[in-house]
């Protein structure tokens, strides 16, 4: 898939603690006969792995109505009728990173909020840009943190990517707008833009998080290509009024769902497609940089499913 090649294993033992929820699901519905209260049971256990409220009872509904028509009669049917409406949860849609038509700069702006794992992500996405001979630069747009910046400078020199930063406390919006400038000077491929990792309550940074997109606009009219935006996905529910958040303040475009080897509630993924809309691009499945898969909804659902 494009730029990032999906490995089955790899995503299947990054969903290890996920399958556990999923477990619950199937040890509630194998070997046993469908009944209106199995399918309430159902409906609790999947909000409580994290489903979400609307897309359980949407799913469960479908699940109802099959089973009033005489189409399912066992859990065993409803089990392998699950799988086959959330892989067709997900509608064709265009999940790689977008890049520049013109084979110019590209920019990539990365939100999300302090814990949730930025960082890493934006390591794991340069690590797989660089895999496919790209040339990444790096902007350390975090001036209000100095273990910000010192993360990414630790993570550039790593995977051998220039980065750019500012002054303790400076303005980032200058910050981005002069990593624009040296990477159109240098002819790179790529760059990536970290952002103050603001709590999405904090209406003052998030609307610095604008002016950070206005900037990347000036210098580079088609950019920012790409907003992703990073949620844990350990958090749970938390998750989407974050994006919410996010989303009033700045196009997002994609999401990079990470730590999602490190839940039991994995279907955040589902309550994502439901209640937001916004494509997950991207999951984290572990620590390193080569950690990073495509997010693909029949490989998700079949390492989500898989005993």
């Amino acid at each position: 898939m494009g730029l990032f090649r999906s490995v089955f294993s790899r995503i299947k033992q990054g969903l290890a603690k996920t399958r556990q929820s999923v477990g619950v699901l199937r040890n509630l519905l194998l070997g046993r006969v469908l009944s209106a209260e199995l399918l309430e049971e159902l409906e609790t256990k999947m909000i409580a792995a994290d489903f979400g409220v609307a897309a359980s009872r949407g799913l469960v509904e479908e699940i109802r109505q099959a089973w009033q028509k005489g189409e399912i009669r066992s859990g065993d049917q409803a089990w392998e009728y699950l799988k086959r409406e959330l892989v067709e949860y997900w509608p064709s849609e265009d999940r790689q990173l977008r890049l520049a038509a013109d084979g110019g700069l590209t920019v990539i702006l990365v939100a999300g909020i302090n814990g949730a794992g930025k960082t890493t992500s934006i390591a794991k996405i340069a690590h797989s840009l660089r895999a496919q001979d790209k040339s990444v630069m790096l902007a350390a747009c975090d001036t209000f943190r100095a273990a910000a910046v010192e993360q990414l400078e630790i993570w550039s020199k790593r995977l051998g990517v220039e980065v750019i930063k500012g002054k303790q406390g400076g303005d980032p919006a200058a910050v981005a707008f002069d990593a624009c400038a040296a990477a159109l000077a240098r002819k790179v491929d790529v760059l990536i833009i970290d952002t103050a990792g603001r709590l999405h309550t904090q209406g003052h940074l998030m609307r610095q998080l604008t002016k950070i997109r206005d900037v990347v606009r000036k210098r580079v009219p088609d950019g920012p290509h790409e907003v992703m935006l990073v949620l844990d996905a350990t958090i749970g529910q938390n998750a989407i009024q974050q994006a919410r958040e996010f989303m009033a303040a700045i196009e997002v475009t994609g999401i990079f769902l990470a730590k999602l080897d490190g839940t039991a509630r994995g279907g955040i993924v589902v309550a994502i497609r439901k209640e937001l809309g916004i494509p997950v691009k991207l999951v984290g499945v572990g620590e390193t940089p080569q950690d990073v898969e495509p997010f693909e909804p029949e490989r998700f659902v079949e390492a989500l499913f898989a005993e």
